[in-house]
């Protein structure tokens, strides 16, 4: 566990625990604390709230192979006996139901920043970079809109692969998108060339990809190899595209569910500033920052059960992440921070992402 300070005033500074659950990438932790102080700083500048010093825990999250629940349990302890006031993370999905009741237990707010809604409660806040719920709706609606009216439906064996599979099940009942096929797949997928060529015999309008990246991924070469230029769509795995040039230019026209617009201004801004990180994490991090910063000025008291408080009183922000318009805040026993058009559809052309109109 390593510490970190930023100081604007001589007043004493705050501890905020920075639960991390998974390697460190692109820019590692100056990039990360680079975004997160962004949304802090006008807060701490402002006198508004006191110095902030930032504890990380790092540790090896579920669903990655080598994830842990009893590590992750380890990191979490060890930010509660360096006295944070408040928990950042964790990111990924299995590790929040994992944090969950822990934050409960020891009455101290986190915000994670995983894409379930059930990892919500008293104590856990949720920023959405990315929804297991609501991405499938906003793919069964899209291809709706575009006419297109049968799709073969892949997942993952995940937990995130089968619950976006459940919640485009229950879309397309709703906007009459015929499911000709779902077949789910092991996280570690196969060649999947035998199930593109069943799948081609079927002659769906689209398919349709659910699940984590390796998968997104086993299905590009699949199709590459047989060279069938079908409309695909996919899940927020695709961010991982930011990260991978190569898995990138692999999924050339396939629309997917991302949380960063071309439109929104407080995005363009910081993207200016800096390019060391991938762009919706890069937004994401400085709208959690500006929450938490935001949710500790508005606590009764500074004390970790108090700053629940204060984020419950955190409303209208202008959010980076999302469509223009999109805000954030939280409200009693509101747990969900973006409220607007925060999941945007973009498309990857010529190994950029590029936001889909309409």
């Amino acid at each position: 566990m390593t510490e970190s300070s930023h100081q604007s005033t001589p007043r004493a500074a705050i501890r905020v625990g920075v639960l991390h659950d998974f390697p460190w990438s692109e820019g590692g932790k100056e990039s990360f604390e680079s975004a997160l102080f962004s949304g802090m700083e006008p807060a701490i500048a402002a006198g508004r709230i006191p110095p902030v010093e930032l504890v990380h825990a790092q540790v090896r999250g579920l669903p990655l192979p080598d994830g842990s629940s009893h590590d992750i349990e380890r990191g979490f302890r060890d930010l509660l006996a360096a006295e944070v006031i408040a928990i950042i993370g964790p990111g990924l999905t299995d590790s929040t139901l994992i944090v969950q009741p822990l934050c409960d237990a020891a009455k101290i707010a986190a915000i994670n920043y995983a894409g379930v809604e059930i990892s919500r409660s008293e104590y856990m806040f949720h920023f959405q970079i990315g929804s297991l719920e609501e991405e499938p709706v906003l793919l069964s609606q899209h291809l709706n809109s575009l006419g297109l009216s049968s799709v073969a439906l892949l997942h993952d064996s995940s937990y995130i692969g089968r619950r976006k599979a459940e919640f485009f099940v229950e879309a397309s009942a709703e906007t009459g998108l015929t499911i000709l096929s779902r077949r789910e797949w092991p996280v570690h997928v196969p060649d999947l060339r035998a199930e593109v060529a069943h799948l081609r015999l079927m002659a769906p309008d689209a398919l349709v990809w659910v699940g984590l990246w390796e998968g997104a991924r086993a299905l590009s070469l699949a199709l590459s190899d047989a060279s069938w230029d079908v409309p695909v769509m996919a899940n927020s795995a695709l961010l991982t595209g930011y990260l991978n040039p190569e898995w990138a230019t692999g999924w050339e026209g396939w629309t997917y569910a991302d949380t960063v617009s071309d439109y929104n201004d407080i995005f363009l801004a910081l993207l200016r500033r800096s390019r060391k990180m991938s762009p919706p994490l890069l937004a994401g991090f400085h709208d959690i920052g500006r929450l938490l910063a935001e949710g500790i000025a508005r606590a009764p008291y500074l004390a970790p059960a108090a700053i629940k408080d204060g984020l419950e009183r955190v409303k209208g922000l202008a959010s980076a992440s999302g469509r223009p318009g999109t805000r954030m805040g939280f409200g009693t026993w509101e747990r969900s921070a973006l409220k607007g058009s925060y999941l945007v559809l973009r498309q990857w052309r010529d190994g950029k992402s590029v936001e889909v109109e309409g």
